[in-house]
């Protein structure tokens, strides 16, 4: 009789505290220990992120800037600079990579690390320790870790710990540990969900660990099983090492709501160009294109084609024109647009033989040429300009996660 030693895996969750919020004392020292908060600065702005001490009042992540405001008027607002939270980002990863072989970045300020075999050489809690502490000495950021044998567990652990903290849940004990805690500090139970199971009266794990999967599957359906699973301690979701995009988008808020159709052209104009730029660089081809708009009194509707693959702007940019003014029917006062391009390929742009020139191609490439080496807003075209706060500023095809995500409520 063969016996065969499984090995335990050891799955590490990191998560940078407040992570704007850490970056913006970082820069300025006067912010340290004052209540702050960091996003739009507008009233239609959102909270991206804000500091433990804006919490007792009540103030959250994705809360709207006035509310905020509102229920802590002594608060420091910040607008918040994406490039210097792309820096600090990137030298934690940096870090990591030097140190763990096989790790997931989830998103600016969370990543995973796969730790499995470890424990034979170094010790999976020793090695986490150490590498937090040098992330901790050598970026000045505070981050917190959860250690256990899955991804979940440990994301919930580091939620337990935070902040500035670690916890272990060792083999075996993932599923006391989850019991006691509200459901909502299960992944993937957003507001909708815990409403759900609220008026089921389902407000801690233990309940759900009770319950029979078949009773979770038919009152939830298949994400039913998935909190079941993970209320129990046993879902393994893999960890991701590169990101593979299959979209790219950008949007706008417009800071009064409008029915001007020349600033809207032109805002749709510039995303669509940006896009199609960020496209042309990574050599990456779209064959879907979509626009959203959301109304004055919140209804939102999105409109999308399929075209042959392309990144072209004269082939791109007349025809978001185009699904805008199908799309906008109701000639209300409009809140938001969007531009959506999907079903992305890797692939350079291939020669019309009846519609390009070679002129047109060199424009291209002159144009590329110049937005790499001076910026994205160096050169646009006139029917762009005007467009306020449109570009993105970083490679969405880099394998990092989109910048959206931090600070995310899964």
């Amino acid at each position: 009789m063969e016996f065969v030693l499984m090995k335990t895996e050891s799955i590490l969750h990191l998560d940078l505290d407040t992570f704007f919020v850490s970056c913006e004392r970082l820069t300025d020292s006067k912010l340290l220990k004052r209540p702050l908060l960091v996003g739009g600065i507008g009233d239609r702005g959102v909270v991206a992120a804000c500091s433990y001490e804006t919490r007792k009042f009540g103030v959250h992540s994705g809360m709207s800037m006035k509310l905020a405001r509102q229920l802590c008027p002594e608060a420091t607002v910040i607008k918040g600079d994406s490039s210097t939270y792309t820096k600090h980002s990137q030298l934690v990863t940096e870090i990591i990579k030097e140190r763990v072989p096989v790790f997931e970045k989830a998103s600016i300020d969370e990543f995973y690390a796969d730790l499995t075999g470890m424990d034979q050489f170094f010790g999976t809690y020793k090695f986490a320790t150490e590498l937090r502490n040098t992330i901790i000495k050598e970026t000045g950021l505070p981050i917190s870790f959860g250690l256990s044998s899955n991804k979940i567990v440990s994301k919930v652990a580091t939620g337990e710990a935070k902040p500035n903290n670690q916890m272990r849940v060792d083999t075996g004990l993932e599923k006391q540990f989850l019991a006691p805690l509200s459901i909502q500090k299960i992944p993937s139970v957003g507001t909708k969900t815990y409403q759900t199971l609220r008026n089921l009266g389902i407000t801690k794990v233990h309940i759900v660990q009770e319950m029979p999967l078949e009773m979770m599957v038919s009152a939830l359906g298949k994400h039913g099983q998935t909190i079941w699973r993970r209320a129990n301690g046993i879902d393994r979701p893999p960890l991701i090492p590169f990101h593979e995009r299959k979209s790219i988008s950008t949007e706008r808020t417009f800071t009064k709501d409008t029915t001007n159709m020349v600033q809207l052209r032109t805002t749709i104009t510039a995303m669509a160009e940006n896009l199609a730029y960020q496209l042309r660089r990574a050599d990456k081809l779209t064959a879907c294109i979509a626009v959203r708009v959301r109304y004055s009194d919140f209804q939102t509707y999105s409109k999308q084609i399929k075209i042959p693959y392309t990144s072209a702007d004269h082939i791109l940019i007349p025809k978001i024109v185009e699904l805008f003014e199908r799309l906008y029917e109701r000639r209300l006062l409009i809140r938001l647009v969007g531009v959506k391009f999907s079903d992305i390929v890797t692939g350079n742009y291939q020669i019309n033989l009846f519609d390009d020139t070679e002129e047109m191609l060199s424009l291209y490439h002159a144009m590329d040429h110049i937005r790499k080496k001076y910026g994205e807003k160096s050169i646009m075209r006139a029917t762009s300009m005007g467009a306020k706060t449109i570009g993105r500023f970083h490679n969405p095809f880099s394998g990092e996660p989109p910048i959206v995500l931090a600070h995310r409520k899964q």
